[in-house]
Order: structure tokens, then sequence, then C-alpha cells
């Protein structure tokens, strides 16, 4: 039987990071008009069809989801939401106000214990939080 010691584990990796989601799609011109809208305003630019950057190494990828899949159940097994941090409190309510501007409907923004959370269903429901977190208030748990 073949086992790797922690030592050979640290020197592989010693920091993995998020590099990429993918995110798939069934109406591409929904898919577009949603996030065409929400990813400029968080600072990602669009260097060809559907791939966004935040120009920090973290990519998002948007491709066609098979025909005769399942959509996308938000308590199903696999990705629930996905979370970006954002700078301020005052950033959060801002990027409220330009998508609704923009024409998009995102949901009164939440106080979390302290911090701000802006969830933003998607068009096939899978949400995205953009939250600023005070000083001293958990990430997750």
């Amino acid at each position: 039987m073949f086992r790797l010691g922690a030592p050979h584990i640290a020197k592989m990796c010693t920091k993995p990071r998020l590099d990429h989601l993918t995110i798939l799609y069934t109406d591409r011109a929904a898919s577009e008009a949603f996030y065409g809208a929400l990813l400029p305003l968080i600072g990602f630019a669009n260097p060809k069809p559907g791939i966004w950057t935040d120009g920090d190494g973290f990519w998002l990828q948007f491709m066609k989801a098979k025909e005769g899949t399942r959509p996308y159940e938000r308590y199903g097994a696999g990705l629930n939401h996905w979370v970006l941090g954002m700078p301020s409190a005052e950033s959060v309510h801002a990027l409220r106000d330009a998508l609704i501007e923009a024409g998009l409907e995102p949901q009164p923004v939440q106080d979390l214990d302290g911090a701000q959370a802006l969830l933003l269903p998607d068009p096939y429901g899978l949400r995205i939080e953009l939250t600023w977190y005070p000083p001293g208030v958990d990430v997750v748990g």
C-alpha cells in the first residue's frame, strides 16, 4: 500500500488557492446579462467570451450545461453558494444600489452579527454572496 506522510504532502502543496470556478448555464443570454452587470461592478474584467478574471489569479468560466441534466438545487449535494469578501460595509450597500440601477433585483442587505451581506441568486438560483466582515466576526461558522 502506498502512503504519503505529512512531510511529502507539505512539499507537494504548501498552500493551494482557489483559482477558478466554472458555472454552467442553460440560457447564455440570461447568464451574460446577469454576470455582465455584476462582475464589472466588483472589479472583474472579461478578456474573452465566457471568461472573467479579477486580475489577481482568480477566474470565472461560464459554459453551457449538458442537455437533460437537472437544474441547480440550493440544498442539493454540491455547491450551495460562493462568497466574495467586500472591502467595506459601504461598498456592499453601494453595490446593491448599482445592481438595481443595472436592472438586477438584489435582495436587501442582511446584517449577520455585524457583517453586511448581499445575497444575489443568479438566473439559475446559484447564490453569490458579497459580504463585508467587521473585525472579530468569523467568516464562516
